[in-house]
Formats: C-alpha cells, structure tokens, sequence
C-alpha cells in the first residue's frame, strides 16, 4: 500500500473520530454535572444508555484516533450509530437521520480497511 493510502486511512480515522467527540464530550460534561438524563432506545435504561453512548462517542473514538484496538473500538460505535439511525430516529424524515448514517457508514469503512501504518496499531 502507498503511503496516500495510509494516509488518507489516518484523515479517516482523525475527522470521523475528531468529530464524533463533538457530541460525546457535552455527554460528559452533562455527567460531570449531575445530569444522567437520556434517552432509553433499547430498553436498558436512561443511565445505562448513556453511559454506552459515552463509551461509544469518546473512549472510543479517542482509540480510533490514536490508532490502538481501532477495529474493536470501531464496533461500540457502530452499534450505537446503527441504534440512533434505525431505533431512535427511525420515524424521522431522512435529513434527520442522515447525521447517524454518516458517522455509522465511515466507522464501516474503518473497521473494513483498517487503522493504517499511522497507528498504534500499524497495520
């Protein structure tokens, strides 16, 4: 493989993961501030939903950006974009969803090629 390829495997990983915790750290700072209010999409409960979105939205993609365990780290992510795109917002007109989509379709391209030779990983 070029090293294009590589590094556009890196730009993958930095812009899907850097954004993505645009939306996770305000889940964060929610907790941090007594707030475990949440939606509960599968049944598991407020709490317990958020902490999954938590895990989904930063730890998560903080590996993905670092590169270490992405492939495992892609799946909680992908889950979760699957469960906002066809549970929660499954009776929302498209450019609601489209969001969800976006993010679900470029971790499945993550975990499909791979972190790169710019990883922890390296491979």
């Amino acid at each position: 493989m070029t090293t294009t390829y590589h590094f556009a495997l890196l730009f993958l990983r930095l812009t899907f993961s850097g954004i993505l915790l645009t939306h996770g750290i305000p889940k964060v700072l929610n907790v941090m501030d007594g707030n475990f209010e949440f939606v509960d999409p599968i049944g598991l409960g407020p709490v317990v939903s958020l902490i999954l979105a938590i895990v989904a939205e930063v730890l998560c993609p903080l590996l993905i950006i670092l590169g270490l365990k992405t492939r495992i780290a892609t799946l909680p992510t992908i889950i979760t974009m699957a469960v906002a795109a066809f549970i929660h917002h499954s009776n929302d007109p498209f450019n609601i969803k489209e969001m969800a989509l976006l993010y679900l379709f470029g971790f499945i391209a993550i975990v499909l090629l791979g972190p790169g030779r710019f990883s922890l990983d390296r491979n």
